[in-house]
């Protein structure tokens, strides 16, 4: 009845897994207690879990990446530690269990903590900056994220119940196949990754019309933000390589549940497709990451420069471009497969050419600054911070395309500390400075910028103490994934990289205590006008938080700098625009739909891994049942007021007005 599911599942052997396992089940427990005893259990289901509302969907998965950045750092952690005690002896994780967590660290940050954030940010700030009310569809938006936290939560079972692939991020075959790989630690990678892999593809469309068919009066392609370019290209990616990531997955899944033959050595398989399909989908991921984060570091280095992008229509090429060129440099990852000298010089050359497009940026991003009046808040020394290390992690890249280096250093830790340099320095840089930036939009208040630069200075040099020895390693020869080793002359480096973790472990805990004293202090951080950084894009135009309709009267955009051409009107005559004739708003309606379909997504995919053949029908049947139902709604939508939304926009013209009157013979 149960398939493959016994009392053994539970690793009652192994203390690790089994303490840490208890450990998150009894947090999740007493959470969940402390929610129904304190009667937050109704609010949370209104206005958040059943939510359709981008704002709340984009702090949903924000909280979600945070949550799995904690989970993978820990990762981390053991393998950082593991290492350091692992010279010429066993250390503490046996080999079975140290596969376990490499992997599952892979997985987790890309999938599950990088992407979620990365989605987070263009939920919340997209539509404000397009100047619209909302996503294109917004129950869509809620299943996306919810089926991306199905992933996630299948993959935190594997803690507790089976065990979690073996195989490295990427499940090559052989490797993952039934003879090499029988237990269902690949099962759990190839569920989770499909389901919330659906789930990322409908953001991707959802994105892509949003942006393409939704935006403000008067806001042509060439007056949106960069931050809404990259999010457009990164969506773009996120449409062309997702389903190929299925498709390979999917395929692996049949060859290991019945007995296909894509991936083997017989009948006709070639595991080395696998290979091609896998990074014909994870080069452009890279892309989906980083493009993101470089309209993170756009918004941000102008608002703090006090000036407008610099060659703006350079930095929409230079987008569009690397857009472009990314999906013709996915074979540098296997130069050393045997492609053949002219295949290695195309994607060499191809690779090469992708740096062109960010050294565009980062030389516009140089040249904003210049000249400017800069302030040194924590996102922008996030940025600053950014643009060194990046600069650090494209030029090891571009030797890393020159396919001879590529022969010296493949599979060793130089090519894990240039992946790091770019990872870190740019996608995880861009999301601390992205949630800094927002949040007091998203919630009203800032974080406490004392305790932000103490964190930022302790991750910078932290990830500086990790990742440099580890060049010197790799350079030394010192090859991935090792659980021990025995070359006396990689020890000092691996030690001082374990000494680079504590320190990173210090930042952490700063950012913690950075939202635990913002929170307490709150009162004191208050944003009362809704542009608390003088910012210059329309998010700023809104109050912070938003109403539910983001805008009273839609925008009439007629600048490249529509908000602040506003704001420096506004400052001149010290007067704000004539009030608006308020109407009635129509939202759509909150709607688990989302909520429900993962739910019986999570048991099917659970019963799957374990074979559990009725649940899965159960399962498939259920969910499908939730997407007729929704279909069949009579009301969609519900109407705001007139007399509301005037209630709300009075509130923030008149705080508007205070402001004006404080900065009375400012300069504009």
């Amino acid at each position: 009845m149960f398939g493959k599911l016994t009392w053994q599942a539970i690793p009652w052997d192994q203390p690790i897994p089994l303490v840490a396992g208890s450990v998150v089940v009894l947090i999740v427990l007493a959470v969940l207690a402390w929610v129904v005893i304190k009667g937050y259990l109704p609010y949370l289901w209104r206005e958040w879990i059943t939510s359709v509302d981008h704002k709340r969907i984009g702090v949903m998965y924000t909280l979600l990446g945070a949550v799995m950045l904690l989970r993978g750092f820990i990762d981390a952690i053991m393998m950082r530690s593991q290492q350091a005690a692992a010279f010429r002896a066993a250390g503490y994780l046996p080999p079975e269990h140290y596969d376990q967590i490499f992997s599952a660290h892979g997985t987790i940050m890309i999938f599950f903590a990088a992407m979620p954030i990365v989605i987070g940010l263009m939920n919340f700030a997209v539509p404000l900056q397009l100047g619209v009310r909302d996503v294109a569809f917004p129950t869509l938006n809620s299943t996306s994220f919810w089926l991306t936290a199905t992933g996630a939560l299948l993959v935190n079972i594997s803690l507790v119940i089976g065990e979690f692939a073996r195989t490295g991020w990427l499940v090559y075959p052989p490797l993952s196949g039934l003879p090499y790989s029988p237990g269902v630690g690949v099962d759990y990678y190839l569920w989770a990754l499909l389901i919330s892999g659906v789930g990322t593809l409908m953001t991707g469309i959802n994105f892509v019309t949003t942006i393409l068919k939704i935006r403000a009066p008067g806001m042509s392609y060439l007056r949106m933000t960069i931050f809404c370019w990259t999010a457009l290209a990164a969506n773009l990616l996120i449409v062309a390589a997702f389903p190929i990531l299925t498709a390979t997955l999917a395929m692996l899944a049949l060859d290991r549940y019945l007995d296909f033959h894509f991936f083997t050595n017989e009948a006709g398989g070639n595991m080395m497709m696998f290979i091609n399909l896998i990074w014909a989908w994870g080069h452009p991921e890279v892309y989906i990451l980083v493009l993101p984060a470089f309209g993170i570091f756009s918004e941000v280095i102008s608002t703090f420069s006090g000036k407008p992008l610099f060659n703006y229509r350079s930095m929409v090429a230079a987008t569009m471009f690397i857009c472009l060129v990314s999906y013709m440099v996915w074979l540098h990852h296997f130069f050393t497969m045997g492609a053949g000298a002219n295949v290695n010089a195309f994607f060499g050359i191809s690779t090469s050419i992708i740096a062109v497009g960010t050294g565009v940026k980062i030389y516009n991003w140089l040249f904003t600054m210049y000249g400017g009046r800069i302030r040194f808040t924590t996102p922008m020394l996030w940025s600053i911070g950014f643009l060194v290390t990046f600069v650090i992690g494209g030029m090891t890249g571009v030797l890393l395309a020159v396919p001879p280096a590529d022969f010296l250093l493949h599979n060793s830790l130089f090519l894990v500390a240039h992946f790091h340099n770019v990872i870190i320095g740019g996608v995880l840089f861009a999301a601390f400075a992205g949630i800094t930036y927002w949040f007091p939009k998203a919630f009203g208040f800032k974080l406490d910028e004392g305790w932000g630069k103490i964190a930022f200075w302790l991750s910078l040099i932290g990830f500086y103490v990790v990742f440099m020895p580890l060049y010197v390693a790799g350079l030394l020869g010192m090859t991935r994934r090792l659980q021990h080793y025995g070359v006396a002359a990689w020890r000092p480096w691996v030690l001082v990289a374990g000494i680079g973790i504590i320190i990173m472990i210090c930042a952490a805990a700063c950012q913690v205590v950075q939202f635990v004293v913002s929170i307490r202090r709150r009162d004191e951080l208050r944003d009362e006008t809704g542009d608390p950084w003088d910012g210059r894009s329309l998010e700023w135009a809104t109050a912070s938080p938003p109403p539910p309709f983001n805008f009273a009267v839609l925008p009439d955009v007629r600048g490249e700098e529509p908000y602040w051409e506003i704001k420096r009107r506004a400052i001149e005559t010290q007067q704000l625009s004539a009030e608006p004739k308020y109407e009635p708003i129509e939202m759509p309606r909150n709607s688990p739909t989302g909520f429900i379909t993962a739910f019986f997504c999570t048991m099917t995919g659970f019963a799957l891994i374990w074979h559990i053949w009725w649940m899965v029908g159960l399962g498939i049947v259920a969910a499908y049942a939730v997407f007729v139902w929704f279909a069949w709604r009579d009301v969609t939508e519900y109407s705001i007021p007139a007399e509301e939304v005037a209630r709300f926009d009075r509130a923030r013209r008149q705080a508007r007005e205070q402001w004006l009157a404080q900065h009375a013979g400012q300069p504009a």
